[in-house]
């Protein structure tokens, strides 16, 4: 059975103290398996060589930014990206997480957090409840068809796969079709954590899955919000 600590991780800082600190605090926590760059030219090199299974990610590097190069990983591989910056402005953290980064954290931050919550990504991605024997429903939104054994969404226009995030919240709400369910309870399915801190967060990955199951994201039929409460999703068909 693959372990989690098996995971090959790529920390990418232009800080030396920085990388060699966050590389002691993972091995110290059962990670062995960790290699590093210091710009956006190495990291490149390493991300193309050592195929990494999650990447933790500086936003201000030397020769360009975290958000670029998250673009150039995410063209070839769905690999998880964790940014840890110290650009902590709400416009950062929301263009890092529209662009379909797992997390993102700020510096200075604590040790034991930023293990909780790779554990967190690394288990989402690679050993996700969808993965079990047990099928999971498929049902349909309109003449889309969401299949959550394969995580893909099919309509006229094409078929976008949904990720982990996005999976674990979309299967709280299809459980709860139909009724109210609160942000607590989808971030404690998406993240293990309570909404507080997390409250712009799940508005990001509420826009984009509504982007893959909504005819018109910004008119949602399906996945509504509920002012003071949460969210629900109505008019599922299970097929």
């Amino acid at each position: 059975m693959v372990d989690i600590y098996d995971c090959k991780l790529l920390i990418v800082d232009d800080e030396p103290e920085l990388r060699r600190m966050v590389i002691a605090i993972l091995k110290q926590n059962g990670f062995q398996k960790i290699i590093s760059a210091g710009d956006c030219s190495e990291a490149r090199r390493l991300f193309a060589v050592e195929k990494p299974e999650a990447v933790i990610l500086d936003v201000s590097l030397p020769d360009g930014d975290g958000f670029s190069l998250m673009r150039d990983f995410r063209a070839s591989s769905f690999v998880p990206v964790l940014f840890l910056s110290a650009r902590d402005e709400d416009e950062d953290r929301l263009l890092g997480l529209g662009l379909g980064a797992d997390d993102y954290m700020t510096k200075p931050f604590l040790p034991r957090e930023l293990v909780l919550r790779l554990h967190a990504i690394l288990n989402r991605t690679y050993f996700p409840p969808v993965l079990s024997q047990k099928s999971k429903p498929v049902f349909s939104l309109g003449d889309m068809k969401v299949d959550l054994n394969s995580c893909e969404v099919t309509s006229q226009k094409g078929t976008s796969t949904l990720t982990a995030k996005e999976f674990a919240l979309l299967e709280k709400l299809f459980e709860n079709r139909e009724k109210i369910v609160t942000g607590d309870s989808l971030c404690m399915a998406a993240w293990g954590d309570s909404l507080y801190g997390y409250e712009n967060t799940l508005m990001v990955h509420i826009r984009r899955l509504r982007e893959k199951i909504e005819p018109i994201p910004s008119s949602p039929q399906y996945l509504m919000t509920v002012r003071g409460l949460g969210y629900k999703l109505t008019g599922v068909k299970v097929l």
